[in-house]
């Protein structure tokens, strides 16, 4: 369905995806005209909302929750993260992690991963006036060092653990309908087309790491990094900015300044030097997988389509090519779905665009059924001891 987007649905808004995101993907306080420039593509990603505060404050109103309902351990329930760097030494030993006013003084810290606020004292109490959200509320996530949820910040990584829907749903200002839709989606899922076309298919958030040289970002290969950023930005971060894709009948045009894109090329400079983590050391068997590798380049046929140094051959295949469900491609711009770059997959299950398998065993399972390869179950144990290993 062709729809032409000036302003975004204020009912059908949500933040990124990667990023990253969607891949994809991205510290303004309050409002455009008033904002500190950020060019550093790494504080782009972890503090920069490109204005958006003018979305998730003013129409969704979730300062409000925010401020009344939303104490520390509701926050980490969702899947919100807090950077342990940002926090004064020995903070959590004293504070109350069931008050909604520690959740204030943890954005005032600047500490909540993905998550902007402006915190001022009104009658000598810290009050949230703005709140807006960054690149790094999906594709960032903590090594949970301090405990659960709390940690240093792992940039490009998806947090899996996150519950977009469920965050939007907590607005005052969505109808039941529009909420059950978003509640409906679940941890470590979002869909960055549901504002556009109004259907309700979420995809896994993936990795934002391991990107250098990959042209084709996205599940579906609609375009590069930058592409993506700037349509996450703009379309589903609601960032002041513009974008245009044609094949879908999508034109947004910036309210005032574009703060989206000229900070695309830095963006995509930080993300591109997001290497790949590697596997833990006895997380997979080396003998095992040095025969999974040969099945990989032979007998299962993997190589194929996931080659090069990105195993990825930057090709578009229609659904039908490798047995995936073509609802998700037939909303994009190319009606495809490219193949996946493979990287660090021992960190990021569940896999495929649409998360139905939910582990690499089940991977192997599925390619040996559409592509008809007999692999006995050795072999199979084997593949995914090579997978594990890349």
């Amino acid at each position: 369905m062709s729809m032409k987007v000036k302003k975004p649905h204020p009912r059908r808004f949500g933040p990124s995806s990667l990023v990253g995101v969607a891949l994809v993907s991205t510290a303004f306080w309050c409002g455009a005209e008033d904002t500190p420039r950020l060019s550093s593509g790494k504080d782009i990603f972890r503090f920069d909302t490109f204005g958006n505060e003018t979305f998730w404050t003013d129409t969704l109103r979730l300062h409000e929750t925010i401020a009344k309902a939303i104490d520390p351990t509701t926050a980490l329930s969702v899947g919100l993260k807090v950077d342990a760097d940002a926090l004064p030494p020995g903070i959590l030993k004293t504070a109350d992690l069931k008050s909604p006013a520690t959740t204030v003084a943890l954005l005032k810290l600047n500490a909540v991963v993905g998550v902007k606020g402006t915190v001022v004292s009104r009658n000598g109490k810290d009050t949230l006036t703005r709140v807006g959200v960054t690149c790094a509320l999906c594709h960032s996530t903590v090594d949970d060092s301090v405990m659960p949820g709390i940690g240093r910040r792992l940039d490009g990584r998806p947090n899996l653990s996150l519950n977009p829907g469920a965050i939007i749903a907590l607005s005052p200002t969505l109808d039941a309908a529009t909420k059950a839709i978003y509640n409906s989606w679940g941890a470590g899922k979002y869909d960055p087309r549901f504002n556009q076309d109004g259907k309700n298919g979420p995809v896994v958030i993936p990795p934002a790491f391991g990107l250098a040289g990959v042209r084709q970002a996205t599940y579906t290969g609609d375009g590069d990094i930058s592409y993506w950023n700037n349509y996450v930005a703009v379309t589903q971060m609601a960032g002041h900015g513009s974008f245009k894709e044609p094949r879908l009948g999508i034109s947004v045009e910036p309210q005032g300044e574009d703060l989206v894109k000229p900070k695309l090329p830095a963006l995509r400079a930080y993300q591109h030097s997001l290497a790949k983590p590697s596997p833990p050391a006895g997380s997979f068997d080396a003998d095992a997988a040095r025969r999974g590798q040969a099945l990989f380049a032979g007998a299962a046929r993997c190589g194929s389509c996931h080659s090069g140094p990105a195993f990825t051959d930057e090709k578009l295949h229609a659904p039908a090519e490798t047995g995936m469900d073509p609802s998700y491609s037939a909303r994009s711009a190319t009606k495809k779905y490219r193949a996946t770059p493979l990287r660090a997959l021992w960190l990021h299950p569940p896999y495929f665009h649409d998360g139905k398998a939910a582990n690499l065993a089940a991977v192997v399972d599925h390619y040996d059924a559409t592509l008809k390869l007999k692999l006995s179950a050795e072999q199979k144990k084997d593949l995914v001891e090579y997978l594990q290993s890349i």
